[in-house]
């Protein structure tokens, strides 16, 4: 096999030898917006030339610490070795037969894989696609040919993709949604547990937030009508937003006992990046359907919906499927993200980079009061940031701190509705030594702020 250049062998060192972005970035920079659509847009203009473990090194020189992950696809690292070794092999074998002409045992295996790990002892089955959205699109599809309804409840600061209804279905206006509506019908938005923000205070957060949204089914769609509850276990591009604690086995049970097909979205927060195989284990909820994507592949295109059997073949044969859906150069990168999760126990190294990273951001919540709030699990943590003595959304302040960390060599992301949350998504196989640096760069840029 051809020597890595990158992946696990690459140095796990920050460097910089240029300004950031470097000279060879800038003129790539120009050939991009020459070439590519201005609707495109980019976090931090650098361009990658290698990457692997918890560093990004760039067409300049430049090594810096990845706190990003591809927004939580490279979990594994980049270009890890089983991924490598299994995409390599399948790659010389064949690209593409279309499994729906010619299928292949990759496809079958994933899917058997995704049986097993996915929450729940009942009879599962899977189907394939390219991407998060087209798991959520497939998954209110199948949900409407086993229930015969119509109507999809979705929740405030949610997000679930960029196609025609998973723009309906997502609540953030820009960038997502501005100017490209009409959006598909029957999509219904109700509260969501955000303890932070919630008018009466954390505590009544989950009981509350549980009443409103059940109320408004009721009342304003009918249970009758509901096809499918959709929600991520965490909230990611809304802000990392863990709903409080009780809410989401409310909305479960409410979904079951009304004959509701209960998704949960777990593209984001799915394989071991919470510390546990997926979210909703937190609280022992075993949904009716789960989407996946992201961190599934190491980093090749691949997504998939799970779920109880009987209701995953309500679907008529050939209703569900695409030309590329589990291609098996993606299949073959997924047993080997897997291979990898389970050898090196990216769960429990999740649960350690939550530790180092909660411990150093509460110590500087201690000395900056625009830090409003921290939270997530494993390697999903993020930071509220608010205008001083108040809970005012502070998205300048996100967007001073990203600013200041991209020019030290830390990349990292904003989210939220508000603009206001700085998140971190490390890879699951980042060492302690380069976490702790980039802490490092982050409480300097807080202090210069």
């Amino acid at each position: 096999m051809t020597e890595l250049t990158g992946g696990p062998a690459l140095p796990q060192e920050r460097r910089i030898v240029t300004a950031i972005p470097g000279p060879k970035s800038q003129e790539l920079l120009a050939r991009k917006n020459a070439a590519v659509a201005g609707g495109v847009g980019l976090t931090l203009p650098v361009f990658t030339k290698r990457a692997g473990g918890g560093v990004i090194e760039d067409v300049d020189g430049n090594s810096l610490i990845d706190f990003g992950s591809g927004i939580a696809v490279t979990s594994v690292g980049n270009s890890a070795e089983a991924v490598v070794r299994r995409a390599a092999a399948q790659l010389a074998d064949f690209t593409h037969t279309c499994f729906m002409v010619t299928p292949y045992e990759g496809y079958v295996e994933v899917c058997e894989k995704l049986a097993e790990l996915t929450p729940g002892d009942h009879a599962k089955k899977s189907a394939l696609f390219n991407s998060g959205a087209e798991a959520v699109e497939n998954a209110v599809k199948i949900a409407r040919a086993h229930t015969k309804r119509q109507a999809v409840v979705v929740f405030d600061h949610g997000y679930h993709g960029r196609t025609n209804l998973t723009m309906a279905l997502t609540a953030k206006n820009m960038p997502y949604k501005h100017g490209f509506g009409p959006f598909a019908p029957e999509v219904y938005r109700v509260p969501v547990a955000y303890g932070y923000r919630w008018p009466t205070g954390p505590e009544n957060c989950a009981e509350e937030a549980a009443a409103q949204a059940i109320d408004a089914m009721t009342k304003q769609v009918g249970a009758d009508n509901i096809a499918a509850i959709i929600i991520e276990p965490v909230l990611g591009e809304g802000g990392f937003i863990e709903p409080a604690k009780g809410f989401l086995p409310r909305i479960a049970q409410f979904a079951k006992d009304n004959g509701i097909v209960f998704v949960a979205d777990e593209i984001q927060s799915g394989f071991c990046r919470t510390g546990q195989w997926f979210a909703c284990e937190d609280e022992g909820v075993v949904p009716d359907l789960i989407t996946t994507a992201k961190g599934i592949a190491g980093g090749l295109p691949l997504a998939a919906v799970t779920g109880r059997a009987e209701i995953m073949d309500a679907a008529h044969a050939g209703g569900l499927g695409g030309t590329y859906g589990g291609n098996p150069v993606a299949c073959a990168a997924a047993l080997g993200a897997i291979e990898t999760m389970r050898e090196l126990d990216l769960n429990a190294k999740a649960k350690r980079i939550e530790e180092v990273m909660k411990d150093r951001l509460s110590a500087m919540q201690e000395k900056f009061d625009i830090i409003g709030d921290i939270r997530g699990r494993g390697a999903m943590i993020a930071i509220e940031l608010v205008k001083s003595g108040t809970k005012d959304p502070n998205p300048e302040a996100a967007g001073a701190l990203a600013k200041a960390c991209h020019a030290e060599g830390l990349l990292v992301l904003t989210c939220g509705t508000y603009g206001n949350v700085l998140r971190f998504l490390p890879p699951l196989v980042i060492g302690e030594d380069l976490l702790n640096e980039g802490l490092d760069i982050i409480e300097s840029a807080f202090a210069r702020l």
